[in-house]
């Protein structure tokens, strides 16, 4: 799904144009949907059915002013819902056609998850400097996602690093630096079809072939990318705002 990154000599320069111009080759069709999302239950990532674009920017749900339109689970026990098993999510997927799908963080793996320019400056730094970084997704809306292990397991109660310590999924507009998704949340995995004209999606830049890492040796790297980005951000926004005198 995506190329591997061999010796460090030479190739520093060439990781922001593979980064912002290269995007893994997906199978089309149904056939590639499936098979993606099998693959992704092979590796462990429980899935359950999400909804997916209405004509209009609206969203399959059908509620008015839906506040994140083909971004949530279709079922309100999405949490006991997602599974890995093969056989129902070859149903869900050949049911229900056009139907994006949720992988649950907490059980197996969590989700580190930045704006996107924070996110290819940090994979980049990570990549040169020789860090196993595991499955990456991009979404067109403007995030990265990172995929790692969980810190937390149901055998070791006390390790849970529960959602609710950052924000709940249909806050990020309010919360646009990092979010570590754990217990209680979700992402969308690819592939997945967001609203829009232009046809966004949301699709691996590294694939599932890569093992999930601890998510503690990517988070300085994470974070440092992220409060730099949200000071660009803030000056960005101060050199627009108009001086008093």
């Amino acid at each position: 799904m995506s190329a591997e990154f061999g010796g460090r000599s030479g190739r520093q320069g060439k990781l922001s144009q593979w980064l912002r111009g290269r995007r893994p080759k997906e199978a089309a069709g149904d056939g590639g949907r499936e098979a993606l999302l099998l693959a992704a239950a092979e590796v462990g990532l429980p899935l359950a059915p999400a909804a997916y674009p209405a004509p209009g920017y609206r969203c399959s749900c059908d509620r008015v002013g839906c506040p994140t339109p083909a971004r949530h689970p279709v079922s309100f026990a999405w949490q006991t819902q997602s599974t890995t098993d093969r056989g129902q999510i070859e149903r869900w997927a050949r049911h229900q056609p056009e139907a994006n799908f949720i992988t649950a963080t907490g059980m197996v793996h969590d989700v580190l998850d930045v704006p996107l320019e924070a996110g290819r400056e940090a994979l980049e730094r990570l990549l040169g400097a020789g860090v196993e970084v595991g499955p990456v997704a991009e979404s067109d809306d403007g995030r990265m996602l990172f995929f790692t292990l969980t810190r937390g397991t149901p055998e070791d109660e006390d390790e849970w690093w529960p959602c609710e310590l950052d924000c709940h999924p249909e806050t990020m507009d309010e919360h646009p630096g990092m979010r570590w998704h754990c217990r209680g949340s979700y992402v969308l995995v690819p592939p997945a079809r967001l609203p829009g004209d232009d046809g966004p999606t949301v699709h691996w830049v590294r694939g599932l072939e890569h093992p999930l890492p601890d998510p503690l040796s990517l988070l300085e790297v994470l974070t440092d990318a992220g409060a730099r980005h949200a000071g660009q951000e803030s000056d960005h926004l101060s050199a627009g705002w108009p001086l008093r005198h």
